[in-house]
Parts: C-alpha cells; structure tokens; sequence
C-alpha cells in the first residue's frame, strides 16, 4: 500500500497523505490482468504468451500430485544433500510415467481425451477453457464410449492392483512349481492394451 501514499518522516513528526494521482493510475487497471515477458513479438505472439501462461496450472498440477495426491514427496526423511536429491529425482522420474499413463489411458478416465476439439471451442485463448463434447459426455454417463465405467487415475489404478502373480506348487508327486497370473477382466485389458502392456506371451 506504500506507493499509495506520500510519506513525510522527520526528527519529530509523521506526516503523510493520499497519493490521488496513483491510485487514480491503478484504479484505471481494475479488473485487467497483465501479462508481461521478456520474448519478442516475433518469437511468441500475444496468443502464445496467455496460452502457455495458462499452462502454468498444469505445473502445479504437477507439483500438487508430487506432493499429496499421487506420488507423496514430502515428507523427506533424508540428511544428506545427495539422498534428497536422489530422492526428488525418483519422485519426477515417478511423476514422468505417470503422466505418460495418463495420456495413454485418457478415453479411460474423466481427463479430456480430446482436447483439440476442446481447444477449437474456444472464441479466444483469454475466455475459460473448455471441455470437450466427449468430456462432458463421460462426466454425466459415467462411461466411456465403449460402455466400460469411467475411472479416476487413483481408482484405476486400484482397479488393476488387483491382478495377481500366483506361486502354484501341485500336490503332485515330482511335478515342478509354476506361476499363474490371473485373468484380468475386460476393462483390466482395456487399460493394459492401451499402456502397451502384454501379460501373456
């Protein structure tokens, strides 16, 4: 608030008053948010500047998942400069696949899986983002376009925690040990087919 206001200190007084000029001057911006850098025209347009500005959130998507949702960074237990570092490491690493299998099994979950058209829907990079018609769609129905249910990232996640490696020993006499995974089901496959994933030879 200081710029606001025209400051008089002296040995033995205090005087101060409202600086009208400048705060006419600011009045002037309300409701304008600016957006400044340091790129010329011609190495970003005004488009490109809001647009990637407003990719900041996905930063900070990013970082909240590291830190509570997904992946849970903190609290870092380490002493040594050299085991935090590695540990935060671990943790981007960790962060890379994920979004990569978000992308992957995008028509699985809520996410927008068609963001071009979301994009085109648009009047300007200024107004508020959109979700596509596709979006909207597995939002209300809660299933994606082939009838399976639509998941969270967490739950899909859950979901396919469940297919198990089995040990079998046969009671028979002499026959050798062998490993059985179990059946995934359809949406299982599903997921599994879209991350490049074979269980099976």
């Amino acid at each position: 608030m200081k710029k606001h206001f025209r400051l008089v200190i002296e040995e033995e007084t205090f005087q101060y008053e409202r600086d009208e000029e400048q705060i006419a001057r600011e009045a002037a911006l309300d409701g304008i948010y600016v957006i400044r850098t340091s790129l010329a025209a011609k190495e970003l347009s005004s488009e490109q500047v809001v647009h990637w500005y407003k990719r900041l959130s996905v930063v900070e998507r990013a970082f909240r998942s590291l830190k509570t949702v997904d992946l849970k960074v903190r609290p870092i237990n380490h002493r040594k400069a050299d085991r935090v570092r590695a540990h935060v490491l671990l943790c981007m690493l960790a962060y890379y696949v994920e979004w990569h299998m978000r992308q992957a099994l995008a028509p699985m979950l809520f996410d927008d899986d068609d963001t071009e058209t979301a994009q085109a829907s648009r009047p300007s990079v200024v107004a508020p983002a959109q979700r596509s018609p596709r979006a909207l769609r597995k939002a209300a129905t809660k299933r994606t376009d082939a009838g399976m249910p639509v998941h969270s990232f967490q739950t899909l996640l859950a979901d396919l925690g469940t297919v198990a490696k089995n040990r079998i020993r046969p009671t028979l006499a002499g026959a050798p040990e062998f490993d059985r995974i179990t059946t995934p089901t359809p949406l299982q496959q599903r997921a599994f087919d879209l991350l490049g994933i074979r269980l099976f030879p």
